[in-house]
């Protein structure tokens, strides 16, 4: 169920301000995060519990709930507004075989200017002075 929740919190510095859009960013389920500094109101919107969200506030700074409820209908404008927009095409077969095969010689490429690793192996034969634990 989503909700609406404005939060009035008790901040002085731009330090603080980011730690809470930080938190408030982590918590699962938000959809929207909007902050008026000059009033210090939160306003975040989504599958919230507004409890646990000023739980966690508080570690930060002082924060009150000044009022929790459905979403406003201007933003549900938004939201079908978005659905609405046309999907964008795929690139057609043409092109993804063109980029394809540009992948392909830009791997072959690499592995070519890649210098292989290279082993020397000495056998006890060969070096008379080596030393042999039998």
């Amino acid at each position: 169920m989503k909700q609406q929740v404005v939060l009035k919190l008790d901040f002085h510095d731009d330090r603080t301000k980011k730690k809470i859009m930080k938190t408030v960013s982590g918590h699962s389920g938000i959809d929207s995060i909007s902050m008026d500094s000059k009033d210090m109101k939160l306003t975040v919107t989504g599958d919230i519990d507004p409890v646990s969200l000023v739980s966690k506030l508080r570690k930060l700074c002082n924060a009150e709930i000044l009022s929790v409820g459905p979403p406003k209908a201007a933003e549900k404008k938004k939201e079908e507004a978005k659905k609405e927009e046309p999907k964008k095409q795929e690139p057609k077969k043409d092109e993804l075989t063109e980029l394809q095969k540009i992948w392909i010689a830009h791997q072959n490429a690499q592995m070519v200017s890649r210098p292989q690793p290279q082993y020397f192996v000495r056998s006890v034969e060969e070096d008379p002075n080596a030393c042999v634990i039998c």
